[in-house]
């Protein structure tokens, strides 16, 4: 038997993602799209495969890095297999 996914726990949610690609949306002007790998309690993530988008004055920056480790204080919003939105948006 399947468990409703509004009867999880956000942590339950984000490790249903461990594996998967995710679209996290950062407080500011920053947005990634890697695979997940891990997290802690804080949210803290391990992606790998990751492109970063950036808005700045100039114009759009994508960004691609192999791993990072990503602070959970400035996420916003994290997003699993969203990525064809990515695209229209960039």
């Amino acid at each position: 038997m399947s468990t409703n996914p509004s009867q999880l726990l956000p942590s339950e949610l984000i490790d249903r993602c461990i594996g998967s690609k995710i679209w996290v949306i950062m407080k500011g002007d920053k947005e990634l799209v890697g695979t997940l790998r891990g997290f802690d309690v804080y949210v803290n993530m391990v992606l790998e495969d990751v492109t970063e988008y950036e808005i700045t004055t100039e114009g759009r920056r994508v960004t691609k890095l192999d791993q990072i480790l990503l602070n959970g204080n400035n996420i916003a919003i994290m997003i699993q297999g969203m990525l064809r939105i990515i695209g229209e948006l960039f």
